[in-house]
């Protein structure tokens, strides 16, 4: 891996990191503001507690060493659950700045996969 390739990575996971804990938190405290998004978007509150918990362990489990089969689980549930927000957002018609943040981690998320070490793990030896 080049050092630009793993300077991309890293600042793409750090923030990518940083944008799951923060809003996996604000799910899990039940903040005022997400429980109204919750809402507007037509879901069960209790599913605020299923994400923001998953969250968390995505991040985790992306930031650890290792594990290269488990991290492509946590990419695709942040991959999911970020294409769900952007298709719900434009489902119900909301406002085009709700698209932001989870197009933002949408994006960190494809680059962090796709810049991720692992990625070298999976070509033939013979190469």
């Amino acid at each position: 891996m080049t050092k630009r390739n793993r300077i991309i990575y890293w600042v793409a996971t750090i923030w990518l990191a940083l944008g799951m804990t923060s809003t996996g938190i604000v799910q899990l405290i039940k903040m005022e503001e997400e429980v109204s998004n919750f809402s507007s978007l037509g879901y069960p509150l209790y599913l605020m507690t299923i994400i923001g918990i998953w969250k968390i362990l995505g991040v985790v489990t992306v930031l650890i060493p290792k594990y290269p089969l488990l991290k492509e689980w946590a990419y695709a549930g942040f991959f999911f659950t970020m294409t769900g927000a952007i298709i719900s957002h434009l489902a119900i018609g909301d406002n085009p700045t709700t698209l932001f943040g989870p197009s933002l981690l949408l994006v960190l998320t494809i680059v962090s996969w796709y810049f991720r070490p692992e990625l070298n793990h999976y070509k033939p030896k013979n190469e």
